[in-house]
């Protein structure tokens, strides 16, 4: 019996390709709702157990209770094409607990199909999960399938007023800020510091994973490509036994169902099979987790028909001595690094009996967990690095409890913005917290702060007398929350776009236009346009400055030919305040409204610098459709104190004189040099705009090439 008799769950799906999953209130089909989903494209699909691919997939909160039995339906389609499977998992609606697959002892058939013909459906209830839903409530066929455009608090949390200052004051004890992994004074050699650039961890899920590109570059998977390439995702489901505890192996027929729309209510199928069985679930007991899927947890009072899923990663003894499936030749150039989907399934295997009591488990599997910090060059669609939900809820609680001990209970939190962290685990975590806060129940804040969890005090000396005299030890005491001196942000600091053009009249428009856009949706007056023109004949730069909106600008005019460095230097060289930051920047950027505080929040005089990667868009693509990547490799685009730049010794302007292309990366080596870390995090709706390079700069296209 359950010790309460409700609880509230929270429902994901996961599935290759697309999939939904309907529920209803009660046991009857007539109130299935949509609770979650895989896609709406036709070219969306996760990894066995992957739950937190797409915003989507997981649902809202669902009141359950223990004693009563709710309808489910589950609609799944699938080409022909990779590791086909569909999961669903569930969780008690608490934080940082993981999705359990739902599994037999939950299930039951809503009716028993294996007597019935596939001509037979009267029995199949008319829900809305059975019919494509009415035109005038789905009137979305135009929207863009990337989560990265779908509203996120953080687009608009700088709106919100910022916190007393004063209410953070000796909130945490102050701790000195030194993490291992700066290269102060360390030599490194040319275009080095690409390698010692670290990215950080960000909660909650900022959908910059450009999940909708994945099809061109599947590199998030890491696999063995020979091993994807034939068997998928297989190794992460797993069989239950059998008696006679056969390995099963079932490959797609060749030729056959090419693309197949599959509506399953309640348990698995292959979709090949006839059947379709219709089930209802009832819920666990509350705050009990669901367990494995296992014999020990089926009921033992009727017999349980239970639609498997299939394994292909293994083949029968007697397939394995057929001398006609021997793999077929690679073609020239071998298996494609990471490619996996579009290998065409191998005919000549023939297919087993299925066994439809037969039942599997998949472990939730979160990819995320995988990735390392590390400033991947290889793979351009991934997002920015996910946080454990249980380390922020754990660090949170923490700042908490010290904010309210220090302003007498006064704050409640409303929502957990933003967090990100970054790692140093020989020394320390650093974290940006950013938290909407409830003053005295009246006045909504933000609040906006770097701590520190210090996981090593230093050495603690223990004098111990022993026969042998004093013996020194080394002594760790528990983690300590602090606040780091020297890395607090400046709210209202401002920030210098130096932008060098020639001959860019319509883009050198658009960006003018972009500027006076966010200034007029910001209302932020500490941001400045420098525009260093070379000479451009296509239009007047000046007069378009003149005539426009933003709060301030300078335009400085240059002879000669188009040179990047020294456009950059010219431009910061005019900057008088050097305790304003300078963000060296190009022409085609589309900016996001929050663009001003990332900037300032991620520069600290004398500690942090900020390198933001930026999607570049293809050809025909714009921020409203946004295919393309990110841009990995360049760090063009860069935020930094006009004091640390001077004294890093700003742009290298005699070595990239005449050309442009590693001026960037060369930056970068010197900026590590001196003790600076760089904050690497892709932003969302951020991107370069495709553009052709027909003429661009006054460039001679007669010029011989050089070699």
């Amino acid at each position: 019996q359950a010790v309460f008799p409700y609880c509230d769950f929270q429902f994901a799906v996961s599935s290759d390709d697309n999939s939904e999953f309907w529920l209803s209130s009660d046991d009857s089909p007539l109130n299935a709702r949509l609770l979650a989903y895989v896609g709406k494209l036709g070219s969306e699909w996760t990894a066995p157990g992957e739950f937190t691919k797409f915003r989507s997939q997981a649902s809202k909160s669902v009141h359950l209770m223990a004693s009563r039995r709710y309808y489910f339906e589950i609609l799944h389609k699938q080409d022909d094409k990779g590791s086909d499977h569909v999961e669903v998992g569930w969780r008690p609606f608490l934080p940082g607990l993981k999705y359990e697959v739902i599994d037999s002892a939950y299930i039951s058939l809503y009716t028993d199909l294996s007597s019935l013909k596939m001509n037979h459906v009267d029995h199949i209830p008319q829900t809305l999960a059975s019919h494509d839903p009415v035109p005038a409530k789905t009137h979305t066929s135009s929207q863009h399938g990337a989560d990265m455009l779908q509203p996120d608090p953080r687009d608009t949390f700088f709106n919100i007023p910022m916190i007393d200052p004063s209410h953070l004051e000796n909130v945490l004890p102050a701790c000195l800020y030194s993490p291992t992994y700066v290269v102060k004074d360390f030599p490194i050699a040319r275009y080095q510091g690409l390698q010692f650039v670290y990215l950080s961890f960000v909660y909650p899920n900022d959908f910059t994973r450009l999940t909708h590109m994945e099809r061109e570059n599947k590199c998030f998977y890491r696999e063995s490509p020979i091993y994807l390439e034939k068997f998928g995702f297989y190794k992460y489901m797993k069989m239950d036994e059998e008696e006679d505890d056969r390995p099963f192996f079932f490959p797609n027929p060749d030729g056959e169902f090419s693309c197949v729309c599959d509506q399953i209510r309640g348990v698995w199928q292959k979709h090949q099979h006839p059947l379709r069985p219709i089930t209802t679930a009832r819920p666990p007991p509350a705050a009990t987790p669901p367990s494995a899927n296992s014999s020990e947890n089926m009921l033992p009072t009727e017999p349980l028909r239970v639609t498997s899923y299939l394994h292909t990663s293994e083949i029968t003894e007697s397939q394995q001595q057929r001398p006609d499936t021997d793999p077929e030749p690679e073609e020239d150039g071998g298996l494609s690094e990471y490619s996996y989907e579009d290998v065409e399934p191998r005919p000549g295997w023939a297919e087993e009996s299925i066994n439809w009591q037969r039942t599997f488990s998949v472990n939730s599997m979160d990819f995320e967990t995988l990735r390392s910090d590390w400033n991947d060059l290889r793979c351009n669609v991934s997002g920015n690095l996910q946080l454990s939900e249980s380390e922020v809820v754990d660090v949170l609680s923490q700042y908490m409890e010290k904010l309210n001990e220090r302003n007498g209970g006064i704050y409640t939190l409303l929502r957990i913005i933003n967090v990100e962290k970054r790692r140093d685990s020989a020394r320390g975590n650093r974290y940006l917290i950013e938290l909407e806060l409830m003053e005295r129940g009246r006045k909504v804040v933000r609040l906006s702060e770097y701590i520190y969890l210090l996981l090593h005090r230093g050495r603690v000396e223990d004098s111990l007398e022993n026969m042998e005299g004093v013996t020194w030890s080394t002594v760790y005491a528990k983690p300590l929350l602090c606040q780091p001196v020297m890395l607090q942000w400046k709210k209202d600091v401002m920030v210098h776009f130096v932008v060098p053009v020639k001959n860019q009249a319509r883009w050198v428009q658009q960006f003018i236009s972009d500027m006076e856009f966010l200034h007029r949706e910001t209302k932020d007056n500490n941001f400045n346009i420098i525009i260093v023109d070379f000479q451009s004949e296509d239009m007047d730069v000046e007069q378009a400055l003149r005539g426009s909106s933003v709060p301030r600008y300078e335009y400085l005019r240059r002879e000669g030919n188009f040179e990047r460095s020294a456009g950059l230097q010219i431009g910061v060289d005019t900057i008088e305040d050097s305790h304003s930051i300078v963000f060296l920047c190009d022409l085609h950027i589309h900016f996001p409204l929050n663009i001003l505080e990332n900037i300032r929040k991620h520069c600290v005089e004398g500690k942090l610098a900020f390198a933001p990667i930026v999607m570049r868009l293809g050809c025909g693509s714009s921020p409203q459709e946004p295919d393309g990547y990110w841009e990995v490799n360049g760090f063009g685009l860069f935020g930094i104190y006009k004091s640390d730049f001077d004294k890093i010794g700003g742009m290298n302007t005699e070595e990239f004189k005449d050309r442009w292309g590693g001026e960037d990366w060369e930056l970068l080596d010197r900026v590590l040099q001196n003790g600076l870390e760089v904050e690497r995090l892709r932003l969302r709706n951020f991107f370069h705009y495709y553009h052709s390079k027909r003429g661009m700069w006054n460039s001679q296209a007669s010029k011989a090439p050089k070699g």
